[in-house]
């Protein structure tokens, strides 16, 4: 017998979904920015211009979402705390290790976990941190339109770390590395799910999983 426990709340899997539109939003607008592959006939179309808008509108979404994920670690349940990204403590430290072994095809069962296995939750917080360097990019990017600006006095402080063509390059090689991570993240999760038997792909729909051994929440 199975317990139908509710894992995922609400806000999680909606930013969830907001997150993954966004980068495939913002990685197609900004492969079309670096290498703009469709040409306008007439002066009219504002290819460009209407790209450029996308990606900065898709952007601002991607930064309220990430803020909102952030809130909710605090203020969400404890499947949704930011407790689960350092998984540094012996226990959880212990089952990172059991991950790796069963990832790796050595061992073959998985360790029962109802919320972020310890591995994938540092691989969230290791993503976390790319997006922070996107967001903070980007932007700096973005404000090279206006050096007097508001968003330039924000985000400019950045080209005391990078030159602008060094930005760019970090800017673009950050989206080839978030795009191969869904891939990597999309494959893991049908294989956990058909190796675990506990919806896990569901889940992020419904917000339930189903486990042997954890007694559901109130």
């Amino acid at each position: 017998m199975q317990k139908r426990i509710y894992v995922w709340e609400a806000p999680v899997r909606i930013v969830h979904w907001l997150i993954v539109l966004c980068l495939l939003v913002l990685a197609f607008t900004g492969v079309y920015i670096n290498y703009p592959f469709i040409v306008g006939t007439t002066s009219k179309q504002y290819v460009m211009g209407w790209c450029r808008f996308i990606h900065l509108v898709a952007a601002y979404v991607f930064v309220v979402a990430l803020a909102v994920r952030i809130y909710w670690s605090f203020a969400g349940n404890r499947y949704a705390s930011w407790k689960a990204f350092f998984p540094f403590s012996g226990k959880r430290a212990g089952g990172m290790v059991k991950n790796i072994l069963f990832y790796s095809l050595i061992t073959g069962k998985p360790e029962p976990e109802t919320g972020h296995t310890p591995l994938a939750g540092l691989t969230y917080l290791v993503i976390f941190i790319l997006y922070l360097i996107q967001i903070v990019t980007g932007f700096a990017l973005y404000s090279l339109y206006a050096p007097q600006g508001t968003m330039h006095s924000l985000f400019g402080w950045w080209f005391s770390v990078a030159t602008i063509p060094a930005t760019r390059l970090i800017h673009h090689m950050i989206m080839w590395v978030l795009l191969w991570f869904v891939i990597i993240h999309v494959y893991i999760a049908l294989f956990l799910d058909r190796a675990e038997k506990n919806g896990l792909v569901g889940s992020m729909f419904t917000g339930y999983k189903f486990m042997d051994t954890e007694e559901p929440e109130k």
